[in-house]
């Protein structure tokens, strides 16, 4: 099986985001950070840029692209700051796609133009506070249809981009019923910003992802119209396995983003910093420790365009997503802590990239499916979940 090659379209929109990262990015985003303030200006531009609309077709005001194509911007962008390539990745394949693959023509012409050029982002409301990865078990929100509404309670958690300036639609799983033998009947509906009844919490304290909007949602008889309904009603369970598996290919990336960027901050540290008469980087301590984070990136990069690439050839890929995800959250944090002790004191210093990553990878070892739920699901496809 052929990976996907970096054709020179593919290469072209890598080497603009790769410069958009560098040129625009890196020089205002640690300030940001600092203060936990989300990156507007930035959005506006990604934006602009068409980032939001690669994988919509241009009949909904998207780029028509691939989700390939998604997954190299966000490698880039999480080579310098993984809030902004997080902002993009919950947008497009958390909010945006969900429209795109399940919604009715009107729900798609309703959404998807401004979602696509990046002037309302969405969000996806799924994990709620008592649930995290027993995601049907620990379900408590539910929707009732009133006549021609939906009426919602309940609540849900670390939700990202739920409660921005240019939030616009949040879909949102709930119970809708009891199947036979007492299961639930899980479906999503579509609740736009500012519905009566919707509260927005204010934004976590969180570890990392400071530029990034994580809020508590909470629904009291929250009303929408019946026609919300996202895809077939109980096929929320089944749409939302179908988003995650496509998520973590787009995890897995961004992962493989910082994991680049621990390597490219501590090439260049090495060369600079002295020690004992000699860069550090003269000492093969130092370039073992650098050439492992080499390998594990490498390593990671090539699973994800494993899994890339069969998901655009229609196969089953759900067990080389997991595997994609395991193994670049693993090598994202394996560097972060390596770059962090390359720098030594510096690397414990907020004004360097390496600090802010070490605060970023945590995450990507949880989110999108912890790394014991990847290895949960690769087991299963092995044929190891019925012994």
């Amino acid at each position: 099986m052929t990976m996907p090659k970096l054709t020179e379209e593919y290469e072209d929109l890598r080497k603009t985001v790769e410069a958009f990262a560098r040129d625009v990015v890196a020089p205002v985003i640690g300030d940001l950070y600092e203060r936990e303030e989300f990156p507007y200006d930035i959005v506006r531009q990604m934006g602009a840029m068409g980032l939001f609309g690669l994988p919509i077709p241009e009949e909904h005001g998207g780029m028509g692209g691939d989700y390939f194509a998604l997954c190299l911007v966000l490698e880039e962008l999480a080579r310098v700051d993984s809030s902004v390539a997080i902002t993009v990745e919950a947008a497009v394949s958390l909010g945006a796609m969900p429209i795109h693959r399940f919604g009715t023509p009107e729900q798609r012409a309703e959404w998807l133009p401004k979602l696509a050029s990046g002037e309302m982002l969405g969000a996806f409301g799924l994990t709620e506070p008592g649930g995290g990865s027993d995601v049907p078990g620990g379900m408590r929100t539910t929707a009732v249809l009133d006549g021609d509404e939906w009426v919602i309670n309940g609540s849900k958690a670390f939700i990202t981009n739920s409660g921005t300036d240019i939030t616009g639609v949040i879909g949102v799983a709930a119970i809708t019923g009891e199947r036979a033998g007492g299961k639930k009947e899980i479906s999503t509906i579509l609740v736009p910003s500012g519905t009566p009844g919707l509260t927005v919490s204010k934004k976590y304290s969180k570890v990392g992802w400071n530029c990034s909007d994580t809020r508590e949602l909470s629904f009291t008889d929250c009303r929408v119209p019946a026609g919300n309904l996202l895809g077939e009603r109980g096929r929320g369970y089944a749409q939302f396995l179908q988003t995650l598996d496509e998520g973590r290919v787009a995890i897995a990336a961004l992962s493989v983003g910082l994991a680049q960027g621990c390597v490219d901050e501590s090439l260049r540290y090495v060369r600079e910093r002295q020690a004992f008469g000699h860069p550090i980087g003269h000492y093969q301590a130092i370039q073992f420790k650098i050439a492992d984070m080499e390998v594990r990136t490498h390593t990671a990069r090539l699973a994800y365009h494993h899994a890339a690439e069969k998901m655009l050839a229609g196969e089953p890929f759900k067990k080389e997503a997991a595997i994609a995800k395991l193994v670049a959250g693993d090598a994202a944090m394996d560097n972060a802590r390596d770059a962090t002790q390359i720098f030594g004191g510096y690397g414990f210093m907020n004004e360097y990239p390496v600090g802010r990553f070490y605060r970023d990878a945590k995450i990507l070892e949880i989110g999108e499916g912890t790394s014991e739920v990847q290895r949960m699901l690769i087991a299963r496809q092995l044929g190891l979940g019925d012994l």
